[in-house]
Protein backbone atom coordinates (compact mmCIF):
# COMPACT_ATOMS: atom_id res chain seq x y z
CA UNK A 1 0.00 0.00 0.00
CA UNK A 2 1.34 3.44 -0.88
CA UNK A 3 1.47 6.23 1.66
CA UNK A 4 -1.02 8.29 -0.34
CA UNK A 5 -3.54 5.45 -0.37
CA UNK A 6 -3.15 5.00 3.36
CA UNK A 7 -3.87 8.66 4.01
CA UNK A 8 -6.90 8.66 1.75
CA UNK A 9 -8.40 5.52 3.22
CA UNK A 10 -7.66 5.94 6.90
CA UNK A 11 -9.96 8.90 7.49
CA UNK A 12 -7.73 9.93 10.39
CA UNK A 13 -5.05 11.84 8.57
CA UNK A 14 -6.72 15.22 9.03
CA UNK A 15 -7.14 14.85 12.78
CA UNK A 16 -4.80 15.39 15.67
CA UNK A 17 -4.77 11.65 16.28
CA UNK A 18 -1.69 11.38 14.06
CA UNK A 19 0.10 14.18 15.87
CA UNK A 20 1.34 12.43 19.04
CA UNK A 21 4.87 11.04 18.76
CA UNK A 22 4.12 7.78 20.51
CA UNK A 23 5.61 5.34 18.05
CA UNK A 24 4.77 2.09 19.83
CA UNK A 25 1.55 0.65 21.15
CA UNK A 26 3.39 -1.47 23.72
CA UNK A 27 2.43 -1.13 27.37
CA UNK A 28 5.36 0.36 29.31
CA UNK A 29 5.81 1.43 32.94
CA UNK A 30 3.73 4.42 34.00
CA UNK A 31 5.34 7.76 34.67
CA UNK A 32 5.58 9.12 38.20
CA UNK A 33 3.20 12.06 38.04
CA UNK A 34 2.01 13.20 41.45
CA UNK A 35 -0.09 16.05 42.83
CA UNK A 36 -3.31 17.42 41.40
CA UNK A 37 -4.77 17.36 37.90
CA UNK A 38 -5.31 20.54 35.88
CA UNK A 39 -8.28 21.34 33.62
CA UNK A 40 -7.75 24.27 31.24
CA UNK A 41 -10.62 26.13 29.56
CA UNK A 42 -9.59 28.49 26.77
CA UNK A 43 -11.87 31.40 25.84
CA UNK A 44 -10.87 31.87 22.20
CA UNK A 45 -11.15 35.28 20.61
CA UNK A 46 -10.04 37.58 23.40
CA UNK A 47 -12.71 37.80 26.09
CA UNK A 48 -13.52 41.26 27.43
CA UNK A 49 -12.40 40.97 31.03
CA UNK A 50 -13.81 44.34 32.09
CA UNK A 51 -17.33 43.12 31.34
CA UNK A 52 -16.61 39.78 33.01
CA UNK A 53 -15.26 41.02 36.33
CA UNK A 54 -16.85 44.46 36.37
CA UNK A 55 -15.35 47.45 38.26
CA UNK A 56 -18.80 48.84 39.02
CA UNK A 57 -17.52 51.38 41.57
CA UNK A 58 -15.14 53.00 39.07
CA UNK A 59 -16.60 56.02 37.25
CA UNK A 60 -13.94 55.67 34.53
CA UNK A 61 -15.52 52.35 33.51
CA UNK A 62 -18.89 53.99 32.79
CA UNK A 63 -17.30 56.98 31.08
CA UNK A 64 -15.34 54.70 28.73
CA UNK A 65 -18.34 52.50 27.95
CA UNK A 66 -21.52 54.57 27.87
CA UNK A 67 -23.44 51.82 25.98
CA UNK A 68 -21.56 48.66 26.94
CA UNK A 69 -21.06 49.11 30.67
CA UNK A 70 -23.11 46.79 32.87
CA UNK A 71 -25.35 48.87 35.17
CA UNK A 72 -24.19 48.71 38.77
CA UNK A 73 -27.58 47.41 39.94
CA UNK A 74 -27.24 44.37 37.64
CA UNK A 75 -23.72 43.37 38.68
CA UNK A 76 -23.35 40.23 40.80
CA UNK A 77 -21.28 41.91 43.48
CA UNK A 78 -18.29 40.16 45.03
CA UNK A 79 -17.11 43.12 47.12
CA UNK A 80 -17.42 46.91 47.15
CA UNK A 81 -15.39 47.28 43.95
CA UNK A 82 -16.13 44.44 41.57
CA UNK A 83 -18.66 41.83 40.57
CA UNK A 84 -19.57 39.37 37.83
CA UNK A 85 -21.58 39.87 34.68
CA UNK A 86 -25.22 38.98 35.49
CA UNK A 87 -25.06 35.89 33.24
CA UNK A 88 -22.33 34.36 35.44
CA UNK A 89 -24.55 33.40 38.36
CA UNK A 90 -22.97 29.94 38.40
CA UNK A 91 -19.57 31.50 39.00
CA UNK A 92 -20.99 33.74 41.71
CA UNK A 93 -22.19 30.72 43.68
CA UNK A 94 -18.77 29.04 43.35
CA UNK A 95 -17.10 32.26 44.48
CA UNK A 96 -19.40 32.50 47.50
CA UNK A 97 -18.52 28.92 48.46
CA UNK A 98 -14.81 29.75 48.47
CA UNK A 99 -13.98 27.71 45.38
CA UNK A 100 -12.64 30.51 43.19
CA UNK A 101 -9.49 32.65 42.95
CA UNK A 102 -9.18 35.57 40.53
CA UNK A 103 -6.09 37.36 39.26
CA UNK A 104 -6.46 40.69 37.50
CA UNK A 105 -4.39 42.31 34.75
CA UNK A 106 -2.63 39.09 33.79
CA UNK A 107 -0.45 39.31 30.68
CA UNK A 108 3.17 39.62 29.59
CA UNK A 109 5.67 42.37 28.69
CA UNK A 110 5.41 43.95 25.23
CA UNK A 111 2.00 42.41 24.43
CA UNK A 112 0.87 41.42 20.95
CA UNK A 113 -2.72 42.16 19.85
CA UNK A 114 -2.80 39.45 17.17
CA UNK A 115 -5.04 36.52 18.10
CA UNK A 116 -2.63 34.00 16.61
CA UNK A 117 0.56 35.43 18.02
CA UNK A 118 -0.81 36.12 21.49
CA UNK A 119 -2.32 32.63 21.69
CA UNK A 120 1.02 31.16 20.62
CA UNK A 121 2.69 33.06 23.45
CA UNK A 122 0.19 31.69 25.99
CA UNK A 123 0.48 28.19 24.53
CA UNK A 124 4.28 28.10 24.47
CA UNK A 125 4.94 30.31 27.53
CA UNK A 126 7.43 32.27 25.45
CA UNK A 127 8.55 35.88 25.61
CA UNK A 128 6.76 38.15 23.14
CA UNK A 129 9.88 38.28 20.92
CA UNK A 130 10.57 34.55 21.19
CA UNK A 131 9.17 31.90 18.85
CA UNK A 132 8.86 28.36 20.15
CA UNK A 133 7.39 25.31 18.43
CA UNK A 134 6.63 23.34 21.59
CA UNK A 135 3.89 24.02 24.11
CA UNK A 136 4.32 24.27 27.86
CA UNK A 137 2.26 21.13 28.46
CA UNK A 138 4.06 19.35 25.63
CA UNK A 139 7.38 20.14 27.29
CA UNK A 140 6.01 18.73 30.54
CA UNK A 141 5.30 15.49 28.69
CA UNK A 142 8.73 15.55 27.06
CA UNK A 143 10.36 16.04 30.44
CA UNK A 144 8.40 13.54 32.47
CA UNK A 145 7.13 10.89 30.05
CA UNK A 146 10.37 9.40 28.75
CA UNK A 147 10.05 5.63 28.78
CA UNK A 148 6.30 5.61 28.36
CA UNK A 149 4.16 5.63 25.24
CA UNK A 150 0.90 6.52 26.94
CA UNK A 151 -0.73 9.42 25.09
CA UNK A 152 -3.40 9.93 27.70
CA UNK A 153 -1.41 11.88 30.31
CA UNK A 154 -2.69 15.03 28.57
CA UNK A 155 -6.05 14.97 26.77
CA UNK A 156 -7.68 17.67 24.68
CA UNK A 157 -11.45 17.40 24.25
CA UNK A 158 -11.39 18.35 20.58
CA UNK A 159 -10.63 17.03 17.10
CA UNK A 160 -7.36 18.95 16.91
CA UNK A 161 -4.45 19.37 19.26
CA UNK A 162 -3.48 22.82 20.52
CA UNK A 163 0.11 23.99 20.37
CA UNK A 164 0.13 24.02 24.17
CA UNK A 165 -0.13 20.21 24.09
CA UNK A 166 2.65 19.54 21.56
CA UNK A 167 6.14 18.61 22.66
CA UNK A 168 9.28 17.85 20.70
CA UNK A 169 9.00 14.12 21.41
CA UNK A 170 5.73 13.60 23.28
CA UNK A 171 2.37 15.23 22.79
CA UNK A 172 -1.12 15.05 24.19
CA UNK A 173 -4.05 13.15 22.75
CA UNK A 174 -6.98 14.88 21.02
CA UNK A 175 -10.32 13.10 21.17
CA UNK A 176 -13.79 14.60 20.96
CA UNK A 177 -15.90 11.43 21.11
CA UNK A 178 -14.26 8.48 22.87
CA UNK A 179 -16.95 5.95 21.88
CA UNK A 180 -16.89 6.93 18.21
CA UNK A 181 -13.09 6.80 18.06
CA UNK A 182 -13.02 3.44 19.82
CA UNK A 183 -15.58 2.00 17.40
CA UNK A 184 -13.66 3.35 14.41
CA UNK A 185 -10.41 1.78 15.58
CA UNK A 186 -12.12 -1.64 15.73
CA UNK A 187 -12.91 -1.50 12.02
CA UNK A 188 -11.34 -4.51 10.22
CA UNK A 189 -9.38 -2.15 7.99
CA UNK A 190 -7.61 -0.59 10.94
CA UNK A 191 -7.06 -3.87 12.77
CA UNK A 192 -5.33 -5.28 9.69
CA UNK A 193 -3.02 -2.25 9.65
CA UNK A 194 -2.28 -2.74 13.34
CA UNK A 195 -1.30 -6.35 12.69
CA UNK A 196 1.01 -5.17 9.93
CA UNK A 197 2.51 -2.61 12.31
CA UNK A 198 3.21 -5.28 14.91
CA UNK A 199 5.46 -7.25 12.57
CA UNK A 200 6.86 -4.42 10.45
CA UNK A 201 10.46 -3.41 11.04
CA UNK A 202 10.77 -1.23 7.95
CA UNK A 203 11.83 2.31 8.80
CA UNK A 204 9.76 4.37 6.40
CA UNK A 205 7.00 6.96 6.33
CA UNK A 206 4.46 4.17 5.99
CA UNK A 207 5.97 2.32 8.94
CA UNK A 208 5.74 5.52 10.98
CA UNK A 209 2.07 5.85 10.11
CA UNK A 210 1.41 2.23 10.97
CA UNK A 211 3.01 2.65 14.38
CA UNK A 212 1.25 5.93 15.03
CA UNK A 213 -2.07 4.30 14.23
CA UNK A 214 -1.23 1.52 16.67
CA UNK A 215 -0.50 4.11 19.36
CA UNK A 216 -3.79 5.82 18.56
CA UNK A 217 -5.57 2.50 19.05
CA UNK A 218 -3.87 1.97 22.40
CA UNK A 219 -4.86 5.47 23.52
CA UNK A 220 -8.42 5.14 22.28
CA UNK A 221 -8.86 1.85 24.14
CA UNK A 222 -7.66 3.35 27.40
CA UNK A 223 -9.76 6.51 27.13
CA UNK A 224 -12.86 4.55 26.13
CA UNK A 225 -12.51 2.13 29.04
CA UNK A 226 -12.03 4.94 31.55
CA UNK A 227 -14.90 6.98 30.09
CA UNK A 228 -17.37 4.14 30.50
CA UNK A 229 -16.07 2.93 33.87
CA UNK A 230 -18.04 5.54 35.79
CA UNK A 231 -19.70 8.01 33.41
CA UNK A 232 -21.00 11.16 35.01
CA UNK A 233 -24.74 11.12 35.62
CA UNK A 234 -24.88 14.80 36.58
CA UNK A 235 -26.78 17.36 34.54
CA UNK A 236 -24.70 19.55 32.23
CA UNK A 237 -25.80 22.24 29.78
CA UNK A 238 -26.55 20.85 26.33
CA UNK A 239 -23.74 22.60 24.49
CA UNK A 240 -20.23 21.73 23.29
CA UNK A 241 -18.48 23.00 26.42
CA UNK A 242 -20.96 21.22 28.67
CA UNK A 243 -20.41 17.96 26.78
CA UNK A 244 -16.62 18.33 26.91
CA UNK A 245 -16.61 19.01 30.63
CA UNK A 246 -18.99 16.12 31.28
CA UNK A 247 -16.68 13.82 29.33
CA UNK A 248 -13.70 15.08 31.31
CA UNK A 249 -15.57 14.54 34.58
CA UNK A 250 -16.33 10.98 33.48
CA UNK A 251 -12.65 10.29 32.82
CA UNK A 252 -11.65 11.75 36.19
CA UNK A 253 -14.31 9.76 38.04
CA UNK A 254 -13.40 6.66 36.04
CA UNK A 255 -9.84 6.77 37.35
CA UNK A 256 -7.94 8.05 34.33
CA UNK A 257 -4.29 8.84 35.06
CA UNK A 258 -4.52 12.01 32.97
CA UNK A 259 -2.85 15.03 34.59
CA UNK A 260 -3.89 17.78 32.15
CA UNK A 261 -7.22 18.20 30.34
CA UNK A 262 -7.75 20.97 27.78
CA UNK A 263 -10.90 22.33 26.17
CA UNK A 264 -12.11 25.60 24.70
CA UNK A 265 -15.09 27.73 23.77
CA UNK A 266 -14.89 30.22 20.91
CA UNK A 267 -16.72 33.38 19.87
CA UNK A 268 -15.19 36.01 22.16
CA UNK A 269 -13.89 38.33 19.42
CA UNK A 270 -16.54 40.95 20.19
CA UNK A 271 -15.79 43.87 17.87
CA UNK A 272 -19.54 44.23 17.26
CA UNK A 273 -22.70 43.42 19.25
CA UNK A 274 -20.69 42.55 22.33
CA UNK A 275 -23.54 42.79 24.83
CA UNK A 276 -25.63 40.11 23.12
CA UNK A 277 -22.65 37.87 22.39
CA UNK A 278 -21.24 37.93 25.90
CA UNK A 279 -24.67 37.33 27.42
CA UNK A 280 -25.06 34.15 25.35
CA UNK A 281 -21.49 32.91 25.90
CA UNK A 282 -21.49 33.64 29.63
CA UNK A 283 -24.72 31.71 30.08
CA UNK A 284 -22.97 28.69 28.50
CA UNK A 285 -19.69 29.20 30.33
CA UNK A 286 -21.08 29.93 33.77
CA UNK A 287 -23.49 27.00 33.81
CA UNK A 288 -20.98 24.52 32.36
CA UNK A 289 -18.22 25.36 34.84
CA UNK A 290 -20.68 25.34 37.74
CA UNK A 291 -21.96 21.89 36.71
CA UNK A 292 -18.42 20.55 36.37
CA UNK A 293 -17.22 21.83 39.73
CA UNK A 294 -20.36 20.61 41.49
CA UNK A 295 -20.02 17.21 39.85
CA UNK A 296 -16.40 16.84 41.01
CA UNK A 297 -17.29 18.08 44.47
CA UNK A 298 -20.00 15.42 44.78
CA UNK A 299 -17.64 12.68 43.60
CA UNK A 300 -14.83 13.77 45.93
CA UNK A 301 -12.51 14.81 43.10
CA UNK A 302 -12.69 18.61 43.33
CA UNK A 303 -9.94 19.03 45.93
CA UNK A 304 -7.48 17.39 43.55
CA UNK A 305 -8.59 19.27 40.44
CA UNK A 306 -7.60 22.83 39.53
CA UNK A 307 -9.58 24.54 36.75
CA UNK A 308 -8.05 27.50 34.93
CA UNK A 309 -10.07 29.75 32.60
CA UNK A 310 -8.10 32.17 30.40
CA UNK A 311 -8.20 34.09 27.13
CA UNK A 312 -5.34 35.18 24.88
CA UNK A 313 -5.88 38.86 25.70
CA UNK A 314 -8.51 41.28 26.96
CA UNK A 315 -10.17 44.17 25.15
CA UNK A 316 -9.49 47.88 25.07
CA UNK A 317 -10.95 50.00 27.85
CA UNK A 318 -13.08 52.20 25.59
CA UNK A 319 -15.93 50.79 23.55
CA UNK A 320 -15.75 51.19 19.77
CA UNK A 321 -18.28 52.65 17.36
CA UNK A 322 -19.89 49.24 16.70
CA UNK A 323 -21.09 48.54 20.23
CA UNK A 324 -18.11 46.34 20.82
CA UNK A 325 -14.50 46.47 21.98
CA UNK A 326 -11.25 46.00 20.10
CA UNK A 327 -8.19 43.87 20.86
CA UNK A 328 -6.47 44.79 24.10
CA UNK A 329 -3.82 43.34 26.35
CA UNK A 330 -4.05 42.28 30.00
CA UNK A 331 -6.99 40.25 31.29
CA UNK A 332 -8.36 38.34 34.26
CA UNK A 333 -7.61 34.65 34.89
CA UNK A 334 -10.11 32.59 36.87
CA UNK A 335 -9.16 29.52 38.93
CA UNK A 336 -11.40 26.97 40.63
CA UNK A 337 -10.53 24.29 43.19
CA UNK A 338 -12.21 22.57 46.11
CA UNK A 339 -9.39 23.27 48.57
CA UNK A 340 -8.01 26.70 47.70
CA UNK A 341 -5.41 28.12 50.04
CA UNK A 342 -6.54 31.64 49.16
CA UNK A 343 -9.92 32.24 47.56
CA UNK A 344 -11.33 35.49 46.24
CA UNK A 345 -9.83 38.38 44.26
CA UNK A 346 -6.08 38.12 44.75
CA UNK A 347 -4.75 41.45 43.49
CA UNK A 348 -5.91 44.99 42.79
CA UNK A 349 -8.35 45.86 40.05
CA UNK A 350 -6.50 47.37 37.08
CA UNK A 351 -6.28 51.13 36.65
CA UNK A 352 -8.62 52.46 33.96
CA UNK A 353 -6.88 55.82 33.73
CA UNK A 354 -3.19 54.89 33.75
CA UNK A 355 -3.10 53.06 30.43
CA UNK A 356 -0.66 52.00 27.72
CA UNK A 357 -2.04 53.51 24.51
CA UNK A 358 -5.59 52.87 25.71
CA UNK A 359 -4.86 49.41 27.08
CA UNK A 360 -4.59 47.97 30.56
CA UNK A 361 -1.07 47.60 31.93
CA UNK A 362 -0.33 44.06 33.00
CA UNK A 363 0.39 43.50 36.70
CA UNK A 364 1.06 39.78 36.68
CA UNK A 365 2.99 37.60 34.23
CA UNK A 366 0.81 34.67 33.17
CA UNK A 367 3.78 32.33 33.57
CA UNK A 368 3.58 32.79 37.34
CA UNK A 369 0.20 31.06 37.17
CA UNK A 370 1.71 28.28 35.03
CA UNK A 371 4.59 27.93 37.50
CA UNK A 372 2.10 27.58 40.36
CA UNK A 373 0.06 24.95 38.52
CA UNK A 374 3.21 22.99 37.75
CA UNK A 375 4.93 23.21 41.13
CA UNK A 376 2.06 23.33 43.61
CA UNK A 377 -0.48 21.55 41.44
CA UNK A 378 1.18 18.81 39.39
CA UNK A 379 4.24 18.83 41.69
CA UNK A 380 6.88 19.28 39.01
CA UNK A 381 9.73 21.72 38.47
CA UNK A 382 8.44 24.76 36.61
CA UNK A 383 11.90 26.04 35.71
CA UNK A 384 12.54 22.93 33.64
CA UNK A 385 9.35 23.59 31.64
CA UNK A 386 9.23 27.40 31.47
CA UNK A 387 12.92 27.95 30.88
CA UNK A 388 13.48 30.19 33.90
CA UNK A 389 12.29 30.66 37.44
CA UNK A 390 8.96 32.41 38.08
CA UNK A 391 7.71 33.13 41.58
CA UNK A 392 4.74 30.96 42.48
CA UNK A 393 1.45 32.30 43.79
CA UNK A 394 -0.58 31.34 46.86
CA UNK A 395 -3.97 30.20 45.57
CA UNK A 396 -3.16 26.47 46.06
Amino acid sequence: MKRRQFLQLSGLSSTALLIPGFLKALETPRTAFTGKRVVIIQLSGGNDGLNTLIPFSNDAYYQARPKLAIPANQVLRLNDEAGFHPALSGWKSLYDEGFMSIYNAVGYPHPDRSHFRSMDIWHTASNSDEYLNTGWIGRLLDSNCQGTDHAWYAIEADDTLSLAMKGAHKSGFAVKDAARLHAAMKDPYYTSIQQTAAISSEESELSFLYKTLAATTSGSDYIYEKSKAKPSSSFYPQNELGKSLKDIAGLIQGGAETKVYYTSISGFDTHVRQAETQQRLFNLLGDAVKSFCTDLKNSGDFNDTVVMVFSEFGRRVKQNASNGTDHGTANSVFLFNGALKNAGIQNAMPSLTQLDDGDLIHQLDFRRIYATLLEKGIDYSSEAILGRKFDVLDFI
